[in-house]
């Protein structure tokens, strides 16, 4: 038996990331994959806050996979590191990785995921910010080249994956790991109960 019933609504996630897929299985009830299409670098290039954008994005994602006359949840996300005001994403190849792992050594970074859940029947939204502080220990060239052996890194913002070998360098973290992984799944089961239960703030 799932701790949190839905009853009649579907829940979906609208990302094709495996990641997201494994974290949301942990609430224990079914639900949807869609895959959403979103121009995400447009909205970050454009002037603004960095979390209303995010929240925009992650909003967007949830719109764009709605079905006609369906009764559903519908998540959305979008993670993306924060190191000395400048956004890292996903990398281009191994030497851009590279700059990038060389940029997080020794310090600390933010780790952003701006979510969102859209109820389709009311057409109401709630959307939030996690961030997460992360610690890098100082690491060599010999030991960044390791890293790069494969390609871990190359699908991941940040050029790394807290949950795989990079685990190894995070000397500790401030806020919500799953955040960290691309989604916080403790603030997700909050929203969702408040906004079943459809009272309580959220």
């Amino acid at each position: 038996m799932a701790l949190l019933s839905l009853g009649n609504k579907r829940l979906v996630l609208a990302s094709a990331s495996p990641r997201r897929k494994e974290i949301l299985n942990k609430l224990g009830i079914p639900f949807l994959v869609r895959h959403a299409f979103v121009a995400e670098e447009q909205v970050l290039a454009a002037p603004g806050n960095l979390d209303d954008k995010l929240k925009q994005i992650s909003l967007l994602k949830a719109k764009a996979v709605v079905r006609p006359k369906e009764n559903s949840f519908i998540i959305g996300a979008d993670t993306v590191v924060v190191c000395a005001d400048k956004i890292l994403g996903k990398p281009k190849d191994k030497l851009d990785a590279g700059k990038m792992l060389l940029s997080l050594s020794g310090r600390s970074h933010q780790v952003k995921t701006g979510i969102a859940v859209l109820d389709t029947l009311t057409d109401t939204s709630f959307t939030e910010v996690v961030t997460t502080e992360v610690f890098f220990k100082k690491m060599s060239q010999a030991e960044i080249d390791w890293y790069l052996t494969d390609d871990e890194a190359l699908d991941k913002a940040g050029a790394y994956g807290i949950q795989e070998k990079a685990g190894i360098f995070i000397e500790k973290i401030a806020g919500c790991y799953y955040n960290v992984v691309g989604l916080p799944i403790s603030r997700v089961y909050e929203i969702l109960t408040a906004l079943n239960s459809k009272e309580g703030a959220v």
